[in-house]
């Protein structure tokens, strides 16, 4: 594996070098990501890129800090005077892009529009605890909710919403108008995004004057295009192997932060063999996530311990580690009555996967770091719809994918894969985990407001399911960001979206 993973460094390397630079527009910052966003509405896209992008032109009532507490942005303050009812005090300085005051009735439309079904969305059902939005004035928007639900305020926030001008209806997926530091400019499907800076902002200017989202599908490209000086910038859009090449470039820079992105490895627990915890334990005893680390990601890592990222301020320190030990996992799957037979198998297990690359690899090391414990792995690659629709009904022994975005960056993540009323196709707990002790707590954790009870019971989930295993933790993946050395002030955070871009400046 390691041949390989030089072979094809070298090759980049010898690509990379033969490359001519080409300049693009002096004040115009080019960023490569992989695919169009689907819809730039706030209250539809759900897609990385629409999210991403669409942060950047669109605000919510709150923000997401480096810690993932929420601070003010449309709304300058709120009160939670009792638990089904949030009270916001809005910004009085704050226009959208096509010169209209922010008012609470934008606000009041953007709810209303998702819980009346004038515009269809996944999103609706974040709101599904809403009960009726009120504006009191042209400043107040009052949120009364049917039962307790503290996950509100991170559904009003960046990315997850984001405030639409009163009466925008479809027609805002191809004519965005937000309130955020960039305003829309043009798209063309499949080939660019462009916003620029707007002049109007309330808060901060953004120090780039334009920004141009070129999508460029292939990696290699991606990265030639780097290598040319035709693009500024990616983030996480690169594999591993590519990052060292470019790293070796004087006019290239490369950025590395911790990340939230979360690899696993999920079990179906209704599976005759699975539904065995020391069978679960054992599975993560065998596997080293050490070398898969190093040598697929080059160290661009961490293992992880739960699903919640260590920044977060829910994350439980305490959460249970299985470190590689080939005999615990043999004897616990003695302890399971699982023997090694002739040919020292004990089990045979399948896992589907994707054709991506990367992912095949995981699953090829995997089964032969099983194959030590007496594990035999079957591999079954699908195109990634066919791969993907299987996962969401729940048809499978083992598969891995990763939790990306916001998805893993608010406790209520448990909810969606954890609680026993989450079985897919309907939500996300595919591996149908049921404990009606993690079920309590997540309940608890919802209904109430006080951030230290709820943390309290989001540490108790954390160490449940770290003993009962429907998921084996492997890392969270750092967030790698390769840019232009004329492209400048450049941070990443955490959540690894674009709001870098807000701060950065152009040398020009």
């Amino acid at each position: 594996m390691c041949k390989a993973m030089a072979l094809v460094a070298m090759a980049l390397c010898a690509l990379l070098g033969s490359c001519a630079r080409q300049k693009p527009e002096a004040a115009t910052a080019v960023m490569l990501i992989e695919s169009s966003p689907l819809n730039l509405d706030p209250r539809v896209g759900t897609d990385a890129q629409s999210e991403r992008i669409g942060e950047l032109i669109f605000e919510g009532l709150v923000r997401r800090d480096e810690n993932f507490e929420l601070q003010p942005r449309l709304a300058e303050s709120w009160q939670i005077p009792d638990p089904l009812t949030y009270i916001f005090h809005l910004r009085r300085d704050v226009h959208f892009h096509d010169g209209r005051a922010l008012s609470a009735g934008d606000v009041k439309w953007t709810l209303d529009s998702l819980l009346s079904g004038k515009i269809r969305s996944a999103k609706t059902s974040a709101y599904r605890y809403v009960e009726r939005v009120e504006t009191p004035d042209d400043f107040t928007v009052v949120i009364h909710l049917k039962e307790p639900y503290a996950a509100l305020l991170w559904n009003l926030s960046d990315g997850a919403m984001g405030v639409v001008p009163k009466g925008a209806g479809e027609e805002l997926s191809r004519h965005p108008v937000g309130t955020g530091p960039f305003r829309f400019v043009s798209e063309t499907p499949d080939r660019e995004v462009v916003i620029e800076r707007n002049e109007q902002y309330w808060g901060k200017h953004a120090g780039v004057a334009r920004v141009r989202f070129n999508v460029v599908p292939d990696a290699t490209t991606r990265a030639l295009e780097l290598r040319k000086g035709s693009a500024d910038v990616e983030i996480n859009a690169l594999p591993g192997d590519m990052i060292p090449a470019l790293a070796g470039n004087p006019r290239l820079a490369v950025e590395q932060a911790p990340g939230t992105s979360y690899q696993y490895l999920a079990m179906n627990l209704r599976d005759p063999i699975l539904k065995n915890p020391r069978v679960r334990q054992a599975l993560a005893y065998a596997i080293d996530r050490g070398p898969l680390i190093h040598y697929l990601w080059h160290d661009m890592a961490r293992p992880a311990n739960s699903v919640l990222p260590p920044q977060h301020w829910a994350y439980d320190k305490q959460a249970k580690t299985y470190l590689h030990d080939t005999a615990k996992a043999r004897e616990l799957l003695d302890e399971a009555g699982y023997r090694p037979g002739a040919d020292g198998v004990r089990i045979h297990l399948v896992m589907k996967t994707s054709t991506d690359e990367t992912t095949r690899l995981l699953c090829a090391v995997l089964q032969q770091q099983l194959r030590e414990v007496g594990i035999a792995l079957d591999i079954r690659s699908y195109e990634f719809a066919t791969f993907y629709a299987d996962v969401v009904k729940g048809a499978f022994q083992l598969y891995s994918l990763r939790w990306v975005g916001g998805s893993n960056q608010d406790p209520d993540v448990f909810e969606n894969v954890f609680d026993s009323a989450s079985f897919a196709p309907k939500r996300a707990n595919r591996g149908y985990y049921s404990n009606p002790e993690v079920d309590a707590l997540i309940a608890r954790g919802r209904r109430s407001v006080d951030e230290k009870e709820r943390a309290a019971a989001y540490a108790e989930i954390q160490e449940i399911v770290g003993r009962d295993l429907p998921y084996v933790n492997l890392w969270w993946s750092d967030n790698v960001l390769v840019h232009t050395r004329r492209l400048e002030n450049v941070r990443i955070t955490a959540a690894g979206n674009y709001d870098f871009l807000r701060d950065a400046t152009l040398v020009y």
